[in-house]
């Protein structure tokens, strides 16, 4: 990670880029690769984010063993696909499709087991997994999904083209995601730019957030270039102003309200103690979840 955070947002201007990073390798599953840009040494957390996997392959080894049965507990998955299909099942009987443009936020709580593997045995499979961390007061929620088709993402068209698919959050054009979120306010959207387009986003000035270059390069009120495959972490503001570079251009913005609380992770489990993560152990080995 180049640069650092910096730890009091301030108001009143426009944010710029204060470090980059383009992840590490990893596998994951039975096997999976992907790439880990947050949660990785170099990056460990963006709170209240606790970890962003990219992967995206059309080679069938590298993906085709998925995701099988893992318990989760203590924070959100939030899974959106750009290629692929992927099937969803969890030990309470809930099973889906995830398909291109498509969002499942599912809320782990108090615990759930679920398997998650590809429907399919060859071609591009693509996409991004996000952790979204959960309040001490609500870790040991009912689990819960917010799930739904690409249908019903909503899409803004940008003026001088380009686009914006809105997961959750609400554009400063007023289009308002799917997604419901109360505590960690989230903003998630999917934004494509025409060379040199603009995209311009107002966010609370409390809010931690980075941006993530899917295809092309772009620049973040006038500093260096981001480009494919790199995240950018914002630094202090209340607005975000992207410029696409001599390419059509695709990236991520995400960014929530901090929980500012301790965090003590165990694998799939994410508590606030590390006592808290050994129980969790034991309930899960008891069949508790």
């Amino acid at each position: 990670m180049t640069g650092s955070p910096e730890k009091n947002i301030a108001a009143g201007k426009v944010r710029d880029v204060v470090g980059t990073t383009s992840g590490m390798p990893a596998s994951d599953g039975d096997g999976v690769s992907l790439t880990r840009i947050v949660g990785s040494p170099q990056l460990e957390m963006v709170d209240p984010f606790l970890m962003l996997d990219a992967f995206g392959s059309d080679r069938p080894g590298d993906y085709i063993g998925g995701f099988p049965d893992h318990p989760h507990r203590g924070f959100e998955t939030v899974t959106y696909l750009l290629a692929g299909r992927m099937r969803h099942k969890d030990n309470a009987g809930h099973e889906g499709v995830i398909e291109p443009g498509g969002i499942q936020w599912m809320t782990a709580g108090r615990g759930i087991v679920h398997s998650e593997m590809p429907e399919q045995e060859d071609g591009l499979l693509a996409g991004f997994q996000l952790w979204v961390n959960l309040p001490a007061a609500q870790k040991m929620t009912k689990p819960s999904y917010q799930e739904f088709p690409a249908s019903q993402v909503p899409v803004e068209k940008l003026d001088g083209g380009g686009e914006i698919r809105v997961i959750t959050g609400r554009t400063d054009g007023g289009t308002v995601g799917p997604v419901k979120n109360v505590a960690t306010d989230p903003i998630y959207l999917d934004v494509h730019l025409n060379e040199g387009g603009l995209f311009t986003q107002s966010m609370k000035a409390s809010h931690a957030g980075f941006l993530y270059v899917i295809d092309g390069e772009v620049t973040v009120t006038g500093g260096d270039g981001v480009g494919a495959g790199m995240l950018g972490l914002l630094g202090p503001g209340d607005r975000v102003e992207v410029v696409a570079g001599a390419a059509d251009t695709r990236f991520l913005m995400i960014a929530g309200h901090p929980l500012n609380e301790p965090v003590a992770r165990g694998g799939p489990f994410v508590m606030n103690t590390r006592q808290e993560v050994m129980q969790a152990f034991r309930d899960f080995q008891s069949g508790r979840f």
